[in-house]
C-alpha cells in the first residue's frame, strides 16, 4: 500500500470529466487500496482517483474516518440518480487543504456504481453521508466545491489561494 500524492486545485485535471471503469482488475484494485490509504493519512473522508492524478470515474469513501471498518465504501462509476432537500454546512476538499466553507448540498442522495467485484449497488444517503458522494462524484464530473459557492465565497477562497500561492505554501 501507499500513500499518493493528492493534486491541489489549480491543476487541470481536477477540471476534466473522468473516463468510465471498464476492467477491473489488480492494477484498479491497488489504485483502489492506495486511494483508502491516502484518503486515511490525509485525513479525509472521501478521495476520487481524479485527485491522485487518475481520469477514472471512482472513489473510495468513509464517513466514520476510519473508526468504523463496515463504513468504507468503493463506488466506480457512481451515478445520482436522486437528490432530495437541502442541508448547508461546512465542507471541506482534500485538493483545497486547510479550506473550509459553507456549501449548499441536498440532504439526501441516492447513488448507483458497482463494487470491487463488478456487482451494481445503490446507497440512499442523508447528511454527511449525502455530501460526501454528491461532493466525490461531482470530482468524478470535473467539478469542484468551489463550484457550488455563491459568487462571493467562492472570490473569497480564491483570493486566499492567491496567498497561498505568492508564499509559495500552495502548488498545483
Amino acid at each position: 500500500m501507499a500513500v499518493l500524492p493528492i493534486v491541489k486545485y489549480g491543476h487541470d485535471a481536477l477540471r476534466r470529466p473522468t473516463e468510465r471503469v471498464t476492467e477491473i482488475d489488480a492494477a484498479l484494485q491497488k489504485l483502489i487500496d492506495d486511494m483508502v490509504d491516502t484518503m486515511y493519512a490525509a485525513p479525509g473522508v472521501g478521495l476520487a482517483a481524479v485527485q491522485v492524478g487518475v481520469p477514472r470515474r471512482l472513489f473510495v469513501m468513509d464517513c466514520s474516518g476510519g473508526k468504523d471498518p463496515a463504513q468504507r465504501i468503493v463506488m466506480i462509476n457512481p451515478e445520482v440518480i436522486a437528490q432530495e432537500g437541502k442541508q448547508d454546512g461546512d465542507e471541506g476538499c482534500l485538493s483545497f487543504p486547510g479550506i473550509f466553507f459553507g456549501v449548499e448540498r441536498n440532504l439526501r442522495a441516492v447513488v448507483r456504481a458497482h463494487d470491487v467485484n463488478g456487482k451494481e449497488f445503490e446507497i440512499d444517503g442523508t447528511e454527511l453521508t449525502a455530501r460526501c458522494m454528491l461532493h466525490e462524484t461531482d470530482h468524478c464530473d470535473g467539478i469542484v466545491f468551489l463550484d457550488r459557492m455563491s459568487p462571493l465565497k467562492r472570490e473569497i477562497v480564491k483570493r486566499k489561494i492567491k496567498k497561498l500561492q505568492k508564499a509559495g505554501e500552495w502548488g498545483a
